[in-house]
């Protein structure tokens, strides 16, 4: 069995997009994944399958999220090995300080990677923006709220992405690499 991880965009901030993570886990058990389990109440599920890309899982789950709990949610799905790899090439880790202040950008197809270069234009200094092979990294030390590279991946340009602090992608990567029984 596969592991993988599933990144909900934008549940459980405000009122609208409630989703339970109890109702989650019980959802993806329900679509056949095992060792379901979830981080935070933001969204982050680890789960395991014997077979299927990401692709094909993200489709899945989106679907069902929308048909059986009524929320329209994009979801983006990497294998262990896609996150492994999107850990091991941040180039800003070694410099930050804040890991809540150090963000990974997902994206489920590495092509929508190239339309987020442009935000390299809104970029001041001391926040970093940089696009990757398989993700984007920022670091906003003033907080997302108040950078304006946050303010992008937040609004429009935020759509088909998803975005994630360093803590919570190093404690879901580890969650993932665990033995599963």
């Amino acid at each position: 069995m596969t592991p993988f991880i599933a990144l909900l965009r934008g549940i459980n901030v405000g009122k609208a997009k409630r989703i339970p993570m109890a109702e989650l886990r019980s959802l993806l058990t329900r679509l056949g994944y095992t060792s379901v389990a979830t981080l935070l109440n933001s969204g982050n599920v680890v789960f395991h399958a014997a077979k299927g890309a990401p692709a094909r899982h993200a489709a899945q789950i989106a679907i069902a999220i929308s048909s059986e709990l009524r929320v329209e949610v994009p979801v983006i799905v990497k294998s262990v090995a896609e996150l492994a790899t999107i850990v091991s090439e941040n180039p800003l880790a070694e410099g930050a300080l804040d890991h809540s202040r150090l963000l990974v950008t997902f994206v489920q197809n590495n092509k929508t990677l190239s339309a987020l270069e442009a935000i390299g234009d809104v970029v001041v200094s001391p926040e970093r923006f940089v696009v990757g092979k398989h993700a984007a990294y920022s670091y906003c030390p003033g907080g997302i709220l108040e950078s304006k590279v946050g303010g992008v991946l937040l609004g429009k340009a935020g759509i088909s992405v998803t975005t994630r602090n360093w803590a919570t992608v190093l404690k879901l990567y580890a969650l993932a690499s665990e033995p599963h029984a």
